[in-house]
């Protein structure tokens, strides 16, 4: 979709097999701009076009963004029936090609650079936080993630006498991928990446946001397959239920891994149904991710990467969900992160400097405030609605970025807003009970760290070379730790999803897709005329 054609509202059909398969049913993508102007009359809208009650050429131009057809049944098995005719040719292909794959999504990428990230903020992604993700879309692809999957991948060793022996990854076949509904094209490229393994995807389109996903799968990912060879149903998109679509996958031959993008709860429920169908379940769940910042720590970066915390206001699993903060520095931490989280604003998505989004669920923002205080905590910032121009108003769509006081460690966790992910604009900031002893101090403060349920990455603010080397040895849940970094960057070769504990489930590690979607075997080749011996 080039910039001229911005202007008209793109239709995609379910994409099968190569094939493009429209339907009896579409659903409908409107603006956020419309929806903030006037969400009643604008969701009325798409409910009418949704069912046919209102003809899409009579609706004003930049309204509705796009269009995506609902799959029906028939259109859901073709695709499965696609995807593992061609993973039977893909996954023989020589590693390089399938490798030079991620160069080609590259290209494309910075090709499309406006029109990705403009897809990103038609989801409701701030402009920011869709430049974000495009910047890690770039880092999936990078050179130095290419060189690490190539040796992950296949390695060769010859022994004295001329043997070869190999160590591979080999494709687990078929993967469907349920993206979410609040990330879903971001999901769906980093999940298409398992093709890169020799697999075939299907992914779903949530129906409550399908544009970026279907756009992802026909203008980058299927584009760069073509471009290196790869056969038709290599990838495979369609748009419909979830429950159904998971049905179908759970009781199909065909399907080998199911990639999973949802709540804790429903995630860990799949999983069993998963182990029990013979499937491979790779979850991408919540996560509840601890920053830890003692007491030499660079406390200007630190609280920076803290309100990271209210990007999509919160509406993202991979952002600090809760700080533990050495007593000496709390007061001065608080104070610098009040300040910046005060800055923030709400505004349209594709609006400069915009971070804040509208939040789902008011109601349970409330209840961990509320529970918050209840314990004990004392609300440092925020804590109340405000409407799209920044006042504070009961009944407004965004939340002010909030920040509690939670004294004491041990019994941090009695609070929701600790204990469970929060996934609205608000951070508990731990300050541990005073301790002389430092060494005392850090045990209690790392042990709370690596015994959170969630692990999906921490992070860490120290000068101390003994407490880094203390934190990186300790620390074993979450998929990611980071050391005086931002919290959310990218940072290729390193994996940017998957962990451990619910976050990631009972085979819960670091995500690449491209090697948690294989299984490793070894190959041993002898030729004619070496003598056969098995000593």
């Amino acid at each position: 979709m080039t910039t001229a054609q911005q202007t008209k509202a793109p239709t995609y059909g379910s994409y099968v097999g190569g094939e493009d398969i429209g339907g009896s049913s579409w659903v409908h993508v409107l603006s956020a701009r419309a929806i903030f102007e006037d969400s009643f009359a604008s969701l009325r809208l798409k409910r009418d076009l949704d069912r046919g009650a209102v003809a899409l050429s009579s609706v004003p131009p930049g309204v509705v963004v796009g269009r995506v057809a609902v799959a029906d049944e028939t259109t859901a098995a073709r695709a499965l029936t696609a995807a593992a005719q061609a993973a039977a040719v893909w996954r023989a292909e020589p590693v390089a090609d399938r490798i030079e794959f991620l160069t080609r999504a590259r290209e494309l990428l910075l090709d499309k650079a406006d029109d990705v990230i403009r897809m990103l903020t038609l989801e409701g992604h701030p402009l920011e936080l869709a430049r974000w993700e495009f910047r890690g879309f770039l880092e999936m692809c990078e050179q130095s993630t290419r060189e690490f999957v190539r040796g992950q991948l296949c390695a060769e060793y010859r022994t004295a006498d001329g043997r070869l022996r190999m160590i591979r990854r080999c494709a687990d076949g078929v993967v469907c991928v349920n993206p979410p509904a609040n990330a879903p094209m971001a999901s769906a490229l980093l999940a298409a990446t398992a093709v890169v393994s020799g697999n075939a995807v299907v992914v779903r389109a949530p129906r409550a946001a399908p544009l970026g996903v279907t756009y992802a799968v026909r203008e980058i990912v299927a584009p760069a397959l073509a471009a290196v060879g790869a056969p038709r149903g290599t990838v495979n998109t369609l748009c419909g239920d979830p429950q159904s679509l998971l049905r179908m996958w759970l009781d199909s031959p065909l399907v080998d891994d199911i990639m999973y993008f949802g709540g804790v709860e429903s995630g860990l429920d799949l999983e069993r149904r998963c182990v029990a169908a013979g499937k491979k379940p790779i979850l991408e769940l919540a996560g509840n991710d601890v920053v830890l910042i003692w007491r030499d720590a660079d406390l200007a970066a630190a609280a920076r990467a803290v309100t990271e915390s209210f990007f999509g206001s919160g509406q993202l699993c991979m952002i600090p969900n809760q700080v533990v903060v050495h007593p000496a520095v709390a007061d001065e931490l608080l104070a610098r992160v009040a300040t910046l989280a005060e800055e923030l604003r709400p505004g349209y998505p594709d609006g400069e400097g915009v971070v804040l989004s509208p939040v789902l669920h008011h109601d349970r923002f409330h209840a961990a405030l509320a529970d918050a205080l209840a314990r004990g905590a004392t609300v440092v910032t925020g804590g109340a609605n405000m409407h799209f121009d920044g006042s504070v108003d009961g009944a407004g769509f965004f939340l002010r970025p909030t920040v509690v006081r939670v004294d004491g460690l041990s019994a941090a966790r009695d609070l929701i807003a600790v204990r469970e992910e929060t996934f609205f604009p608000l951070i508990p900031v731990i300050v541990p009970e005073g301790d002389d002893e430092d060494d005392r101090l850090l045990g209690a403060c790392l042990e709370f760290v690596d015994t959170n349920r969630y692990g999906l990455r921490n992070s860490l603010w120290s000068n101390d070379s003994r407490v880094i080397d203390r934190y990186v040895a300790t620390v074993t849940n979450g998929g990611l730790l980071k050391v005086n970094e931002s919290h959310i960057a990218f940072a290729a070769p390193l994996p940017s999803h998957g962990g451990t504990g619910v976050t990631g489930g009972v085979f819960g590690e670091a995500n690449y897709p491209m090697l948690r979607a294989s299984h490793l075997q070894g190959v041993a080749i002898s030729t004619a005329g070496q003598p056969y011996g098995y000593r």
